[in-house]
């Protein structure tokens, strides 16, 4: 069985200058998409298109503040110069914070609900209709377990990951008669450079060992590579899922189902 290829096809990923973004980017590259990247971080977002241009793929680099309407519509704009239309909206762009309801200040809450849900509704609000426009295609958004599950000290984080959960069945039930297929991916946590820096930050003395114990919380023994994270977006993505839309797929090494 040959595997999930999206030759011809024109992406746009957010956040993805590193971490899950940028394994999503480099999978879709390696199965013949052009991807557009759009990222707030403009160092990284074209580290990652030169990479992919000079492994023999297709990319480009366009800076965008998602959590901006204006930036989001200057980025589509500049996209549209060179490319005639869009098939694929990955919404990977998103921070993280840890707090509770009482530890969590009101700037804190209003900056991740800014880049988390109003950065998922700025793309949408604006790529939706141009993927209408071309006869239908995919949207794929980045929840969390956060979204389905109790975490410790993850009040805001969690509230905007349910809020991108529940936007997905929203835009499959509103545009499935448009053939447009919206679904989301719910990891559990991924060795990204994100957990490299808290702990760095946060348990300067003791990071293997709290290395350690981030990644037993999974059944499995481990953290999730982002390149196992980009392997099930391009199934979703692709024309092998066609009949996949309105769903959410948890890849958590067996967090979710298998805890003790």
């Amino acid at each position: 069985m040959s595997a999930p290829q999206l030759e011809n096809k024109t992406a746009i990923v957010t956040g993805a200058g590193k971490g899950i973004g940028r394994a999503i980017a480099e999978t879709f590259a390696e199965a013949g998409a052009r991807v557009i990247i759009f990222d707030f971080d403009e160092v990284s977002g074209k580290e990652a298109a030169a990479a992919i241009n000079e492994s023999g793929g297709k990319a480009c680099f366009i800076q965008c503040d998602v959590s901006d309407e204006k930036s989001v519509k200057a980025a589509i704009a500049s996209a549209s110069i060179t490319h005639d239309g869009y098939d694929i909206l990955v919404n990977n762009a998103g921070i993280a914070h840890i707090g509770t309801v009482v530890s969590t200040e009101p700037e804190d809450f209003d900056r991740i609900m800014n880049v988390n849900v109003k950065g998922v509704y700025n793309m949408l609000h604006q790529v939706v209709p141009l993927l209408i426009n071309r006869g239908g295609g995919v949207v794929l958004n980045m929840s969390s377990v956060a979204s389905v599950a109790g975490l410790p000290d993850r009040f805001a984080y969690s509230t905007s990951k349910g809020a991108v959960h529940t936007m997905t069945f929203s835009v499959a039930a509103d545009f499935i008669k448009d053939n447009i297929r919206c679904n989301c991916i719910c990891p559990a946590r991924v060795h990204t450079p994100f957990v490299d820096g808290y702990l760095e930050k946060t348990y300067p003395d003791n990071k293997e060992e709290m290395f350690q114990k981030l990644s037993e919380a999974q059944p499995i023994g481990r953290m999730a590579q982002p390149a196992e994270i980009g392997k099930l977006a391009l199934y979703l993505c692709s024309d092998d899922a066609s009949f996949i839309t309105g769903q959410s797929y948890e890849i958590d090494g067996g967090y979710m189902n298998l805890r003790g």
